[in-house]
Formats: structure tokens, sequence, C-alpha cells
């Protein structure tokens, strides 16, 4: 189920665009050093990642919890059907409900201080925005957690994530040095392809939780519950 983190972060880095291309645009790198800024791009892409493993290892830890307690399978469902469910909700209905109210001033906080990073073009201040771009609020990440909570394990958790957020690096790094290479009409296309991945994604889940006997998709063995009494042999 790890590969599905990559291809998800791949489609749905055109959605990255539109919510965290500004800040790429706008990225303080030396324009005139080619191998300065690609060092300096890539320092941003390294706190991107380091955020989106922090949050990997919380949501990881958290699916830990349900396989000790012998939920994997249902939870891979559940997970699965919920995918599901927020690819399928038209925006417009979650945009009537603020999901960031409780943590509002922790994210003006972030916002606040990615803005005062933009006036420094050392390398720390470029991971630091990395960094807090990746703890910004963001739908595709929220469906990306759902997975990291299904791998079962703190690693694995860190690992999908990451994943995921290599998957968003390809466009996000063009969009750096093209600011105007992703048409819109082309850019739309492949928002209403997102929601297609994301419900694929989900029924993988789903069948993994199923567990049908079929290889590498719904192994039969899934269910590895906790022993009610140790093995002491």
């Amino acid at each position: 189920m790890l590969y599905s983190a990559f291809i998800f972060g791949l489609i749905s880095s055109l959605h990255c665009i539109g919510m965290c291309g500004p800040i790429a645009m706008m990225l303080p790198v030396n324009r005139q050093n080619e191998a300065k800024k690609v060092i300096q791009i890539m320092t941003y892409h390294t706190g991107r990642l380091t955020a989106y493993a922090s949050i990997g290892l919380i949501f990881g830890l958290l699916g830990r919890g349900f396989f000790l307690a012998g939920l994997q399978q249902k939870m891979s469902i559940f997970i699965g059907l919920a995918m599901i469910l927020v690819a399928l909700i038209p925006e417009k209905v979650f945009s009537k409900y603020n999901f960031s109210k409780p943590v509002y001033k922790i994210i003006s906080k972030i916002k606040s201080s990615l803005g005062n990073q933009f006036k420094n073009r050392s390398y720390k201040s470029l991971f630091i925005i990395g960094l807090l771009n990746g703890f910004l609020p963001c739908g595709m990440v929220y469906v990306a957690l759902f997975g990291a909570i299904a791998m079962q394990s703190a690693s694995l958790g860190v690992l999908y994530m990451i994943l995921f957020g290599l998957g968003t690096l390809p466009l996000m790094t063009i969009v750096v040095y093209i600011n105007s290479m992703i048409k819109l009409p082309f850019r739309n296309k492949i928002q209403k392809a997102i929601p297609y991945v994301a419900v694929i994604i989900g029924i993988l889940f789903i069948l993994r939780g199923l567990g049908l006997g079929i290889p590498y998709v719904s192994p039969s063995n899934i269910s590895l519950f906790v022993q009610k009494v140790p093995n002491c042999h």
C-alpha cells in the first residue's frame, strides 16, 4: 500500500500548486547561481518532508494503537470508506464548516512566522518555510493521513507521508522555475481527476481490510491479532 502514497502525492500535487504554489514562487532563492538555487529548493522540500514525517509519526502511532487492539482490518475498511466519502462529498459542503477553528490561533502564528522567514535567504529560513508550509491545513494531506493510520506502525506511517511528500516534489519544484508552465485548463482537468484517484486508493484500503486472499492487494493473512496468551517458548 505504500506505493499509493507516492501516486496520490503525484496526482494531488496540482492541488498543492494552487494552495502552496504561491509560497514556492516567492521562495527567497538565488536567481543567479543555479547550483545554489537547486540546493535552496531542496532545503525547502526537506522542511516540507520533515513536517509530513512528523505528522506521519503521530498518526502512525495512532494506527499502531488500533493494530495492538486487533482492529486493523476494521480500521483499514473504515479508512477506505472515509477516503471515498471525502472524495465524493462536494467541497462546498466542507466550506460551510471551519474545521480549523479550534486551532485557529496556532495556524495564525504559523502563517505569521512563515511571512517573517521570507525576509532571509539563509538555508535555515528555507528549511523553516518548508516546515511551516507542511503544517498548514490541506485537504490532500488529511486524506494521506488516513493512509498513515492504516499502516499500523509509527515507522510505516512516517514512510507513507514521506512518499506522499516525494510525490508532490516534481511539480512543486517546477513551479519555482516556471510559474506559468501549467495552464489553468490542464490544471482543472487534473483537479477533476484527484477525487477518482482518492476513491481508487480508498477501494484498495477496503480490499486490504477484507482479506480476500488476493496477493499484494488483499492478503488473507492480514489479520494479526495480539495474542491473548503470551508465547513463552
